[in-house]
């Protein structure tokens, strides 16, 4: 039996892929939720229509290639982000005074 030396640095491999971004047919996956809300939504709508392949499936592929028109050449989450600013205060305002403060009031030594 060999000896076990306590010197020895223990390694393991590491998988590179760690930090791949997790897209399908180029899509985010937050698109990909949402073309499939889309379609989902648009299927109980226009389910027994008889142009339901054209609405639901068309509309579907419109909102894909409007997100892939749209998103390219821009950063990851970028629509995310975007409509968080879309949706932020208008006026920042900095150097402003917390109105919410409150001293603490543990106990005093």
């Amino acid at each position: 039996m060999e000896d076990f030396n306590d010197d020895i640095l223990l390694t393991s491999d590491v998988p590179r892929t760690l930090e791949t971004k997790s897209k399908i047919m180029g899509l985010e996956l937050s698109d990909v939720l949402i073309l499939l809300m889309n379609l989902s939504v648009q299927n109980l709508i226009f389910g027994a229509s008889v142009y339901k392949l054209f609405i639901v499936f068309g509309s579907s592929l419109l909102i894909a290639l409007v997100l892939l028109v749209f998103k390219k050449g821009k950063p990851d989450f970028y629509l995310q982000h975007y409509l968080e600013h879309l949706l932020s205060p208008i006026i920042r305002e900095a150097n402003l005074s917390d109105t919410q403060y409150q001293k603490f009031r543990g106990q005093n030594k």
